[in-house]
């Protein structure tokens, strides 16, 4: 069996060097990433939040989430740009599509970050530390901003080793550098670590991932149930899941979106969860597949994570029935708190229906005509841009108190 071999590849500072090179091409006098500059919400806006840093900016003690009103505090010469995600969505394309020719077995981990599969090339690449390096300096002279690129035998230990030392690096963590890369780490840096779980192996006198390493299964069992497996096999640098390309079946589709500033406003939040739910469902049909689970998933303002689901009452890629049952779940669980993120994600994808009637039959004449309908609507929104047509009673579903008589 052929040892594997995995680069991931992370996008310096993406979101803020992104919004440089697009100011450079425009003819702006000054590259951001040099002088205090955030990225963020409308800078009228006092409740925006910091999304993306410069290194100057950091040195100012800014931190990404917090307010822009506290970095302008710290540093009142502060330049805020908007983001702009049309354009990062352009720049992450034109990246995944150039790193594709290295091997088609690409995994887009998120918008600024993936993971290649380079098993079974070395018929190609002789010396993969050397061809990381030529990706690094290319991607820089083709693209105008840097990454770093790390080289491990799973997905964790590549992950990891991207993270080392920042900016434009190439790190390497193989399983013979485990004991000398990874072990020493502080806990909180192994992936998936979050500052809660970190706290808690403290509080058992574990500091550093060698800790981690020999702890007893046990005492790991006790305090962290089903999560102290992942924990131990971390800590040893094992993985063993796949990269999957984007085209294969997908187990499940999910968004998320981080807000511009705390959201508290139900409407706010039931509007971007229309739009989620959009791009979700067409990507469900554009995959030829049908969801079984829906749910919603939440960040509040002091970063603790929940979510919900439930199920549908059969396989659907419809977006009404998909939405309908977001704002139930999102009736039933959001917590009046202020939102810092918010998401949907389907699950139980299938190829198939359970049935072939939908739960809008007497508004259509069969099931036939509500998907002839859908797919002109998703041919549309290609040809013109996203969110450009849908049905009018999506709307009344999010909002039944709506004066708006609509109709479909």
């Amino acid at each position: 069996m052929k040892e594997r071999l995995i680069f991931h590849i992370d996008v310096n500072n993406a979101f803020l060097s992104w919004t440089a090179v697009l100011l450079l091409k425009q003819g702006y006098q000054k590259d951001i990433r040099t002088i205090p500059a955030i990225i963020g919400g409308d800078k009228s806006k006092r409740h925006g939040i910091v999304l993306a840093k410069s290194p100057i900016a950091k040195k100012f003690g800014i931190k990404t989430a917090e307010t822009i009103y506290q970095a302008k505090k710290k540093c009142p010469k502060l330049e805020i740009y908007p983001p702009d995600y049309k354009w990062y969505y352009k720049q992450s394309q034109n990246l995944f599509n150039y790193l594709s020719q290295y091997s088609p077995q690409l995994e887009k981990f998120s918008i600024d970050e993936c993971f290649l599969d380079m098993t079974g090339t070395n018929y190609l690449y002789k010396d993969y530390y050397a061809l990381a390096i030529k990706i690094k300096e290319d991607i820089k002279t083709k693209f105008g901003f840097t990454v770093n690129i790390g080289i491990g035998n799973n997905k964790l230990c590549a992950k990891m080793a991207s993270d080392f030392e920042k900016p434009d690096k190439v790190h390497t963590v193989l399983k013979q550098e485990i004991e000398t890369k990874l072990w020493p780490l502080d806990v909180g840096n192994l992936f998936m670590v979050g500052k809660r779980t970190k706290e808690e192996l403290n509080k058992l006198n574990i500091y550093t991932i060698k800790d981690l390493a020999f702890t007893n299964d046990k005492i790991l069992e006790k305090k962290f149930k089903n999560q102290a497996k992942y924990l131990k096999e971390s800590a040893w640098g094992i993985d063993n899941t796949k990269v999957t390309p984007k085209s294969e079946k997908t187990t499940s589709i999910s968004t998320t979106e981080t807000l511009a500033y705390d959201h508290t406003d139900e409407e706010k939040l039931k509007d971007i969860l229309f739009r989620q739910t959009e791009d979700v469902a067409r990507e469900l049909r554009k995959q030829k597949q049908y969801a079984k689970t829906v749910a919603v998933v939440y960040k509040n303002n002091h970063f603790q994570n929940y979510s919900a689901q439930a199920k549908l009452p059969h396989q659907t890629n419809n977006t009404k029935e998909i939405y309908k049952l977001v704002i139930e779940i999102f009736n039933k669980s959001y917590k009046k708190d202020p939102i810092r993120l918010i998401g949907v994600r389907l699950s139980d994808l299938q190829e198939t229906k359970e049935r072939q009637m939908t739960l809008f039959e007497e508004n259509y004449d069969n099931e036939q005509k509500e998907e002839e309908i859908q797919k002109t609507i998703d041919n549309i929104n290609q040809k013109f841009g996203k969110s450009i047509v849908a049905p009018a009673s999506l709307k009344i579903i999010g909002n039944p108190k709506s004066k708006r008589n609509l109709k479909d």
